[in-house]
């Protein structure tokens, strides 16, 4: 009885020290992916900010 609990402590040590909770890496192809996503994001949020500066101007002129 005692190896046998010695061979599952020793089993569930060696499981455990052997996986990683690491974030996988990154290929190119995703980097590539996420630089587009955040620069169609960038132009989105510079697209509403004129949006809401002709907004403001257009206010202004009719007042």
């Amino acid at each position: 009885m005692k190896k046998l609990i010695l061979l599952l402590s020793l089993l569930f040590t060696i499981s455990t020290v052997l996986t990683s909770c690491r974030e996988k890496k990154e290929t190119p192809s995703e980097k590539i992916e996420e630089a587009v996503d955040d620069t169609g994001d960038a132009i989105e949020d510079a697209a509403d900010d004129v949006e809401d500066a002709v907004d403001d101007v257009v206010d202004e002129i009719e007042n």
